[in-house]
């Protein structure tokens, strides 16, 4: 049975929603929870019941978001060095925090460590678009600044991704860009250009209008333009849910309107609610965690934990060094 170590201490606002969303998760799906953190707090929060299917670590320490993501290796005491420490370990198949996403990704990499063939393990997120199923970034945050060779490689971590987790049997890959022609760019996305043009699935440059039509499934940028993009996106939505929501309440015409409209709105927050994706697979090591948002509710830790069950359960480690592998031919 798959076994998922989960930081009960990380997020912020403290257990109580991590071991909600633990629970939720234990009702739909058969695996094993291991929760880090302080035993005599979070165990009088699972109901006997669950217990045959929950275990516990005891991490006296917890690292606070405003601690520095340096600090994570000499803290071995804190939950979330012991529940990368599991994956390791190979007690656990994988690992989903809420906490210090800098942390968690350094933990991981240094810890468990990188797939064979690659430099720079990637944080990856879901963009949803209208025509299908989301679109897959990265990276966004991991690597702010990159060379050719690491875009070429987060191309084929998110293409195992996108082959093997969201069943998508013929992907195509695009790599942002201010143009669509191959001229366009700056160097390093100039010469991934030319490392990418190797791949059959590579569609070429796209735009920042094309990230959320569903024209790709995977697109490739370095962290630091992936991470404005992410925080962006989310400011949008919400603005744009508030925009709707005060606006609704100045005419009886656009009551009516909002009623009638109901189940279409309910279908756009859906879509842009990063709860629904649960959290941000880092990928490019050798196992599976998962970095989820700091506030994150309890609907969010459900789906980071169903998406570390669906990563561990799946081939998209060997796959990603069996593409590079054969990519060196």
């Amino acid at each position: 049975m798959i076994k998922i170590a989960i930081d009960a201490m990380g997020g912020d606002f403290g257990s109580a929603p991590i071991i909600e969303g633990v629970l939720n998760a234990l009702d739909e799906k058969v695996f094993n929870a291991i929760l880090v953190g302080k035993t005599k707090e979070i165990q009088p929060l699972i109901p006997q019941k669950y217990l045959e299917r929950v275990s516990f670590v005891e991490a006296s320490d917890v690292l606070l978001m405003s601690d520095a993501a340096t600090d994570a290796l000499k803290r071995k005491e804190s939950s979330i060095y012991k529940a990368v420490e599991l994956v390791r370990e190979k007690l656990a198949d994988g690992v989903v925090s809420m906490g210090h996403s800098g942390a968690t990704m350094s933990l991981a990499t240094l810890r468990i460590g990188r797939l064979k063939g690659i430099a720079r393990p990637a944080i990856a997120t879901l963009m949803p678009n209208p025509i299908g199923k989301p679109s897959l970034v990265l990276d966004v945050g991991a690597n702010v600044d990159c060379k050719a060779e690491h875009l070429f490689q987060f191309a084929i971590m998110g293409e195992a991704y996108v082959r093997d987790i969201q069943k998508v049997s013929k992907p195509k890959i695009g790599l942002l860009c201010n143009g669509e022609e191959k001229s366009k760019g700056n160097e390093v996305t100039k010469e991934a250009y030319a490392f990418l043009s190797r791949l059959d699935t590579f569609v070429g440059n796209i735009e920042g209008n094309n990230i959320f039509d569903g024209s790709v499934d995977v697109i490739v940028c370095d962290g630091f333009v992936g991470n404005i993009l992410l925080k962006t996106s989310e400011g949008v939505a919400e603005s744009i849910a508030k925009i709707i929501k005060k606006n609704i309440g100045k005419s009886p015409l656009a009551i009516a309107g909002a009623v009638l409209m109901r189940r279409v709105f309910k279908v756009l927050k859906k879509q842009v609610d990063y709860a629904e994706y649960g959290g941000a697979p880092l990928l490019g090591i050798n196992g599976c965690a998962i970095i989820g948002h700091g506030k994150s509710n309890a609907k969010a830790v459900k789906n980071a934990i169903f998406q570390a069950i669906n990563s561990s359960a799946s081939n998209i480690n060997a796959d990603i060094e069996a593409r590079l592998e054969a990519l060196k031919k």
